[in-house]
């Protein structure tokens, strides 16, 4: 496959499934159409925070991750090398990113200690743009029923009841991150990248992108790096190393990056993304599913616990 392919998934859902199965065996990206996000509030989301970026520097710092480590708030440029998450030495990535965690802790009392570390305030600029959190927990809440929608016809793609991952899913830990790629007016250092290659550590990615110089890439079953293009009201899906793990790898967990923007006369190359990471339960155990062994075939990873799994993932990246 050497192009990502436009989904629209408000269509039979034995159908989609279907298709699903078909590209996340091959290439783990795509486009969905049809998602039913409410297009004034994904606008009202960009450019909320497009305003976050746009703070002097002191009101972003206000608002930055309190200690290594720290799960949510403001990273600055270079402050995140995802590259890392492979073990290579990567340097910091082109970007700086703002990170929002659950607006709600759960209930419950935590499975373990550690299940506390996902449910850490998130730092808001309140004094500065008090919009900003009203309209990303609104937001925050569409990705939610999106991710819900979204791996229910997975479940079907993979040959199971369509509610097979709602108990792993009912107390979803998620982020929603939003990152600025600055305009380059000097040259980056050699390897240096808008966002190192690396896969994603999770379930699924749902992102928002625009369309701007420099953008992501994907890297083919072959090796080739195949540019994602921004599509008017789509949204950029791609499979995490988790439900990677869960399908026995046959579904992927694809490598991919954002590339610098070089030199576009006329253009510029600032460039925002929001990806929202649609996480497994902090103590969710993913092993192998049964329908994803082939015959005299046993399971490639031992079971883990999606929270630990996610957070050591996490921490590896920080510079």
């Amino acid at each position: 496959m050497t192009v990502v392919p436009i989904i629209d998934i408000n269509r039979d859902p034995a159908v989609v499934a279907a298709e699903l199965d078909e590209v996340c065996r091959e290439i783990g990206f795509f486009q969905i159409t049809s998602h039913g996000i409410p297009e004034t509030l994904a606008e009202a989301a960009w450019n909320v925070t497009r305003a976050f970026f746009d703070l002097p520097l002191e009101h972003r710092m206000a608002v930055a991750m309190p200690e290594p480590g720290y799960p949510y708030g403001y990273s600055p440029l270079s402050g995140e090398s995802l590259s890392r998450s492979l073990g290579a030495a990567g340097l910091g990535d082109l970007k700086e990113s703002f990170n929002a965690g659950p607006f709600e802790p759960p209930t419950r009392e935590y499975v373990d200690p550690d299940e506390a570390s996902v449910y850490v305030p998130t730092p808001w600029p309140d004094q500065v743009l008090p919009e900003l959190r009203a309209i990303w927990r609104a937001y925050y809440a569409e990705m939610l029923k999106l991710g819900r929608r979204l791996m229910s016809l997975f479940a079907r793609g993979l040959r199971l009841p369509a509610d097979f991952f709602d108990d792993k899913l009912d107390a979803s830990p998620s982020s929603l991150r939003a990152l600025n790629y600055p305009e380059q007016n000097v040259a980056p250092v050699p390897g240096q990248l808008r966002a190192g290659e690396h896969t994603d550590y999770g379930m699924i990615t749902i992102l928002r992108q625009d369309d701007a110089p420099g953008g992501l890439e994907v890297r083919s079953a072959t090796g080739q790096w195949i540019g994602v293009p921004s599509v008017p009201d789509a949204y950029v899906i791609n499979i995490g190393d988790l439900l990677a793990r869960w399908t026995n790898d046959q579904w992927r967990s694809t490598l991919h990056r954002v590339v610098n923007p070089g030199a576009v006369p006329g253009q510029a190359t600032r460039r925002q993304s929001m990806p929202f990471f649609y996480n497994a339960n902090w103590a969710a155990v993913v092993e192998c599913l049964p329908t994803c062994l082939r015959p005299g075939e046993g399971p490639r990873y031992p079971a883990v616990k999606a929270g630990p799994h996610l957070m050591d993932k996490f921490r590896s990246t920080l510079v």
